[in-house]
């Protein structure tokens, strides 16, 4: 195999962005070591400085306009960002605070005053920003955020005000120490109404350093990782700001207090706001793939020449990758990690389209509503998928794995909250089914259990999820393969793809169904809907799931079909060994539902085996594939990659 070709599909049509940042990790070698090497203090100083270095080069205004010193690339600032995950976790993460959430909560939520007055500053790290909205009480339920912006029409001033203590910012990255405005959503009062959450922008730090009045600044702490990423709280106390600071894309309010949307419903115009900000989501998937890449890049090549017992009366000690089952902890993860790769690249590629059409009629809204989803379910997988492969390949490399100086225990430690940050996971998973469960433009904002169990209700029955349009896909599955024990070879259509996307399509459709008729039936026999909703909620979640399972299997058929002749070989036994695992994993529940036999589940499991014997040979290029920098993976237990 060509490990040259394999890394070209990868990088696909980004490449260029890729290797700008990969240059750039590799001239910082000792990137890798701040975070065990540095107190916190001149640790997040030196990310800092990282930050601004990469600012001046020019990196981060890939994805913003060109009138503001960008290039207009969105897919090629996510893949910059995604490969930043090759180095220092907290560069990563405090460059995604500036200049995707800060600078992107001006450019998708403000209008073209605050474009022309802090863009070029914001991305430039001119102008150092926080982005301020999670709250101690309040996480993933933003709609319900404490913190007030109350419209003075005296002054022509907004004061933004913390009113009680669950109402304090909290895990705010760059509060602590760095950022000098803030992006606070807060509920609007304008005239004694409540608009909803909207958010402005909030100067926090004086020019030198200081809390302005009003202001209360403190750190969160020592943190389990990211240390290098000054995350703190921010309490505002009565804090005047003038009218203009509130970023008015969807919502004005003039001189003298009279509110305005384009928008009339509240909850719509809450999730459209919400929904310009599906790039963090979209970033933070893409990097905890890639970090698996590193984990698992560190932990192939180890296992690839470590030797350990070996055969009785022989002199020579076994290589680890060649216990089967070594390759059975670490091969599945490489196949996962390629299906997730190029599932995540045809999101980013979707992300480009959407964002860059800018279209505001019907269609476009639901080409957002449809990005969110897909969004939230990939950085769901992909964040899971880290938390999984790092651990698993940490342990792959026994005692050595758990030393700082391997880097394992450190991507440990700073990938374990990407399954909660940036939307946690099990609610993101609630937001797939949501949109999978009900129409989008009947639907659009809401996203409360109570809205759906209702919506849910009324509309059950047409859905695209009925008994009858299951009928003809289980007609393919038998068609593509037996499924009865006397059926002759139970591998039979094995390696076949219309067998595996036939199967997750038929788990997908089953469980949607099955959670649309508990929903419909607990409403019509006059329960709470709430408490229909709440019994559900495993079922819903396993629903969501299972669509990304399919999502993320399908992605890497394509890539397969599509990929050069000299590596879809390769590729081909990869997507095989990801298929069988999946669906290895979920046996019990095929054959409750009698679409798997005793015998064709042990096929399977033998089958596997089989394709990690084949896969074996090409590990080590296949990780090299990945273009991880040799400063980010030359850790003491590694032996540097002789392929080219």
């Amino acid at each position: 195999m060509s490990t040259t070709a394999m890394r070209d599909y990868l990088d696909g049509p980004h490449k260029a962005a890729r290797d700008a940042v990969r240059a750039a990790l590799a001239e910082h070698a000792d990137l890798k070591d701040l975070a065990v090497e540095l107190p916190r203090d001149e640790y997040r100083d030196r990310v800092l400085d990282l930050l601004l270095e990469s600012a001046a080069a020019g990196l981060p205004a890939r994805g913003y306009p060109k009138e503001y010193g960008g290039a207009a690339d969105l897919g090629g600032f996510i893949a910059a960002f995604e490969t930043l995950a090759f180095g220092d976790l907290s560069l990563m993460v405090k460059a995604g605070v500036q200049f995707g959430l800060f600078a992107g909560a001006i450019l998708h939520l403000g209008t073209e005053r605050h474009h022309e007055r802090y863009l070029a500053d914001a991305i430039s790290g001119r102008l150092l920003g926080c982005f301020a909205m999670t709250e101690t009480g309040h996480g993933s339920n933003v709609q319900a955020l404490g913190t007030t912006a109350t419209y003075d029409e005296a002054t022509g001033e907004f004061v933004v005000h913390t009113p009680a203590a669950v109402a304090r910012k909290d895990y705010i990255g760059n509060a602590a120490r760095h950022g000098r405005m803030a992006a606070v959503f807060a509920q609007l009062v304008v005239g004694g109404q409540r608009h909803g959450v909207h958010c402005l922008l909030v100067p926090i730090r004086d020019a030198d350093g200081a809390a302005l009045p009003g202001v209360t600044l403190s750190d969160c702490g020592p943190k389990l990782g990211l240390n290098g990423v000054d995350n703190g709280r921010i309490v505002f106390d009565q804090v005047r700001v003038p009218r203009a600071a509130l970023l008015d894309r969807y919502a004005q309010v003039d001189a003298d207090g009279n509110y305005t949307s384009p928008i009339e419903n509240p909850d719509r115009r809450f999730f459209t706001m919400l929904g310009t900000l599906v790039q963090g989501r979209v970033s933070v998937g893409g990097a905890a793939i890639n970090a698996s890449k590193v984990a698992l890049t560190i932990a192939v090549r180890y296992g690839a020449h470590r030797r350990q017992f070996g055969a009785p009366g022989s002199s020579e000690e076994t290589v680890l990758l060649d216990y089967r089952m070594h390759q059975r902890r670490l091969l599945p993860l490489l196949a996962r990690t390629y299906a997730l790769h190029f599932a995540q690249a045809e999101l980013v590629e979707e992300f480009a389209r959407v964002f860059g059409a800018e279209r505001t009629d019907d269609r476009g809204e639901h080409d957002r509503r449809a990005l969110e989803a897909q969004a939230a379910g990939i950085k769901a997988l992909g964040t899971w998928h880290a938390t999984e492969t790092i651990q698993l390949c940490r342990e792959a490399c026994g005692g050595a794995g758990y030393l700082a100086e391997n880097r394992l225990a450190t991507l440990k430690a700073d990938t374990d909250v990407f399954t909660t940050f940036e939307g946690d996971n099990t609610v993101l998973l609630q937001l797939v089914a949501k949109g999978l469960l009900t129409d989008y433009r009947r639907s659009f904002g809401e996203l409360d259990p109570l809205g759906t169990a209702r919506f849910v209700a009324a509309q059950a029955v047409e859905i695209a999820v009925e008994k009858a349009a299951l009928r003809p896909l289980i007609e393919r599955l038998r068609d593509v393969v037996p499924n009865r024990s006397d059926a002759g070879d139970p591998d039979a259509g094995l390696r076949d793809d219309a067998y595996h996307s036939g199967l997750l399509r038929y788990r997908e459709e089953h469980m949607l169904s099955g959670v649309a008729r508990r929903l419909k039936g607990g409403v019509d026999a006059g329960d709470d809907a709430f408490d229909v909703f709440n019994r559900c909620q495993d079922h819903v979640i396993a629903a969501g799931r299972a669509h990304v399972d399919r999502v993320v299997l399908e992605a890497f058929q394509a890539a397969v079909q599509d990929a050069p002749d000299e590596i879809r070989p390769v590729l081909q036994d990869l997507y095989d060994l990801h298929a069988l695992v999946t669906i290895e994993a979920e046996r019990a529940w095929y054959l409750e539902h009698g679409r798997l036999s005793p015998g064709r589940s042990k096929a399977i499991t033998a089958l596997v085996n089989d394709l990690c014997a084949a896969v074996r040979p090409a590990a080590v290029a296949l990780v090299d594939a990945f273009g991880v920098p040799g400063a980010a993976v030359d850790v003491p237990i590694v032996v540097p990659s002789q392929h080219e």
